[in-house]
């Protein structure tokens, strides 16, 4: 990894400190992600905005994401930024609920980017009919699969629950595993469990069980896992994926052996890292189970946070409603191969995932922000290794749910 900025706490708390005695026109930001693109992206919208706001001095914080995770509740009590990196959904909730976090819902309100071209997302921004932040990023899930595998075999992409399992019979009966997956660190599994529950039930389920509001031996949830255990049996899963990361498992997805992937967008440069050509691989939506449920889709975003200790709330606002622009979120999201959340940016045409990926959440009925960020901390360890545990050992299932129901009256008590 090339030489980053990175400033540690005190440092965070000095350039605070300093910001609040000396410049009445300084706006302190600290950023969470200081591998190459991101960074050139953040610092290349902050240069942006300091051309257009000369009369305001940016100071910029860059840590890496876990020592982020570990200062922010430091940061937020002691010496706050006027803006931080964080994220949207129920990892939003506990500064929210402290009251960290200022209320801008005057801003959505008022800003004509954000009261018009932040639908899709806005659910996720909000908590108690209020917005908390304005998000620069977000990403697709999806199955990702080998198209020359595919191709050979003449399959067609999956558009229903019916067409996966056929797919899945087609591979195996040639000898290929259909899905790859490493659940050594447990989120991809929540990925797939997701998906299914978005399929199977839909948004407001799936918001509803991450929120605690009900059982993980619901019968809804029931069905979720009945619809997995098909998964497991008729389009099986690589071996050994629980000690696997999912760098591990794209191995048997470059060499042929698997052929599709649930995962993000992200993973696509690691794909094409591990030797597979643009044209061998491609993209659809996870297929439709239940037709009477509208599509949602996982969609992980990232965002920017005012703290409720900001000193210089006039201009962080002012910092915030310039990133929902439609051309700064176009050119971040250029440098990020992500996808803007704001509908009218311009997105990267040459880029086919990009392309897909834009329908894909643009059309969507509601944004899921993933399990392990729409669940609190520890339901959402538990719940993962549940999903895992279940992966491997499917006769266990009453006792997982029994045992997450378990754990769900403690952490929602």
């Amino acid at each position: 990894m090339k030489s980053v900025l990175k400033l540690g706490l005190s440092s965070l708390v000095a350039s605070a400190l300093f910001a609040s005695s000396a410049f009445a026109g300084d706006l302190v930001i600290n950023y969470d992600d200081p591998n190459q693109a991101p960074k050139a992206a953040f610092e290349a919208a902050v240069e942006a905005f300091k051309k257009e706001n000369p009369d305001i001095n940016v100071i910029v914080n860059i840590n890496d994401r876990e020592a982020h995770k570990t200062a922010i509740r430091n940061f937020l009590s002691a010496d706050a930024p006027d803006v931080t990196a964080w994220y949207p959904g129920n990892r939003m909730a506990p500064f929210v609920n402290a009251g960290q976090f200022e209320d801008i819902s005057d801003l959505w309100a008022s800003d004509e980017n954000l009261s018009k071209n932040f639908e899709a997302i806005k659910p996720t921004m909000s908590r108690d009919g209020k917005q908390w932040g304005v998000p620069y990023s977000y990403y697709q899930w999806g199955i990702y699969y080998r198209a020359d595998i595919f191709k050979k075999h003449n399959i067609s992409e999956p558009k229903t629950w019916d067409q996966l399992l056929g797919a899945c019979d087609t591979l195996k009966e040639n000898g290929i595993t259909p899905f790859t997956i490493g659940t050594k660190y447990l989120w991809t599994a929540a990925g797939v469990f997701d998906y299914l529950n978005l399929r199977t039930n839909g948004y407001n389920v799936h918001n509803d069980l991450t929120a605690g509001k009900i059982k993980y031996t619901d019968d809804r949830i029931r069905k979720t896992f009945a619809n997995w255990q098909q998964m497991l049996d008729r389009c099986t899963f690589v071996k050994n994926h629980a000690s696997m990361s999912w760098q591990d498992a794209l191995a048997p997805f470059a060499k042929g052996e698997a052929a599709m992937y649930v995962m993000g967008n992200f993973a696509v440069a690691a794909m094409q890292d591990a030797g597979l050509k643009e044209d061998q691989i491609d993209f659809f939506q996870f297929p439709e189970i239940n037709a009477d449920v509208a599509r949602a889709e996982e969609a992980p975003a990232d965002a920017f946070f005012i703290p409720s200790k900001a000193k210089n709330k006039a201009d962080a606002r002012k910092f915030l409603s310039f990133i929902a622009r439609p051309e700064v979120q176009g050119e971040w999201n250029k440098t990020l191969r992500q996808l803007p959340p704001n509908s009218k940016a311009s997105i990267n045409t040459e880029d086919k995932f990009i392309v897909e990926g834009f329908e894909t959440v643009s059309t969507a009925s509601g944004l899921a922000q993933f399990f392990d960020r729409d669940a609190p901390a520890e339901m959402a360890k538990a719940g993962m290794e549940g999903f895992q545990e279940f992966m491997v050992k499917p006769d266990r299932l009453d006792a997982i749910l029994k045992r997450l129901d378990k754990i769900q009256s403690r952490v929602y008590k």
